[in-house]
């Protein structure tokens, strides 16, 4: 018997027969799976989330497990709900600003923005949380220099991992970095919300000050979850230059702005390259587009960030950015 049916009749014998969708094994043994439940039921099936987890731990071969439950359609639902989220309530959370770092399109270094903006606020003296959003592109655990590692559970909460005075979460640290995710819309809208119902981001009498929520690019099931079930103080857009990212970036605003999320300012990333050994300065990716289209738009400018291998250098060791063009839109969100 194959591995994978081994853990589908485990689990049948625990969840009693609810569908398991999403399964997915690692040649290292680490096995991730969705429970489809009652999404009016689902703080009451935590303990047999747990129990799974747990039987499937038991196998052979397995070496790290993490179960999801997710939400599952109802034949008898009076309305048609085909994201799954309609009995889930929106979310009241010890948490004074929440703040979504999006972009129309992937590629123009929204997660690296993200994560130093965050790191900013930080030394600033805030209590900052940074929430990796990007259920199929993780950045987060590279980003930090933290892969590998997995939140604890306590209480019924995960415990954030605590690392360059952040409180990170991330399906990176749940399912390993290196996993494709090939989830359906709901599935990633449950994620997101788990990762938000579900993490110890701090208590009514001890709120975290700032969430920075890195979201994936595009405008689809996670920008639609954020929106309905969170209080979003407002979103930050990152686009680079070129006209075909600020076309996508635009798309960005125009949804945050029909979902009534307020557009906090549009950042220009890559903005331009200066030669470390000449100095001369090159608009790789043309300069000022975004500046100008912000304009149009009516939104706030927050700054140009500059093109350079340090960035990438300190992206890929793991270590926050120095810059103070950081510190400088930071103190403008």
């Amino acid at each position: 018997m194959t591995l994978e049916a081994q853990i589908l009749e485990s689990l049948d014998k625990v969840t009693g027969g609810l569908p398991v969708s999403g399964l997915q094994v690692s040649d290292a043994g680490e096995v991730l799976f969705c429970i489809e439940v009652d999404p009016g039921m689902g703080t009451q099936m935590e303990e047999m989330r747990m129990a799974a987890e747990s039987a499937v731990q038991a196998i052979k071969g397995v070496s790290k497990v993490t179960a999801i439950l997710t939400a599952k359609k109802s034949a008898e639902s009076a309305a048609p709900d085909p994201h799954g989220m309609s009995k889930n309530p929106p979310l009241e959370l010890p948490i004074e600003k929440i703040i979504a770092v999006a972009s129309g399109k992937g590629g123009v270094g929204k997660s690296t923005v993200a994560f130093n903006l965050a790191v900013a606020l930080a030394r600033a003296g805030k209590s900052v949380g940074l929430l990796d959003a990007d259920i199929y592109g993780p950045s987060v655990p590279k980003l930090s220099g933290i892969e590998g590692q997995k939140p604890e559970q306590k209480n019924d909460k995960l415990t954030p991992i605590e690392a360059h005075g952040l409180k990170l979460m991330s399906i990176g640290f749940i399912s390993g970095g290196d996993q494709a995710m090939i989830w359906r819309g709901p599935m990633v809208q449950t994620a997101i919300y788990q990762m938000l119902r579900d993490v110890d981001w701090g208590t009514e009498d001890n709120p975290l000050d700032i969430l920075i929520i890195d979201m994936p690019p595009g405008t689809g099931d996670a920008q639609l979850t954020l929106a309905q079930k969170v209080p979003v103080t407002g979103a930050v857009i990152v686009s680079t230059p070129q006209d075909l990212a600020l076309i996508d970036a635009c798309k960005a605003v125009q949804m945050f702005e029909k979902t009534d999320v307020k557009i906090l300012g549009l950042i220009e990333n890559m903005s331009i390259y200066v030669c470390p050994k000449c100095g001369h300065e090159d608009h790789i990716f043309g300069h000022g587009g975004a500046k100008e289209e912000a304009a149009k738009l009516g939104i706030p400018f927050l700054g140009e960030i500059p093109l350079n291998s340090e960035i990438r250098e300190k992206s890929d060791k793991g270590e926050p950015l120095g810059q103070s063009i950081y510190a400088e839109i930071a103190s403008l969100l």
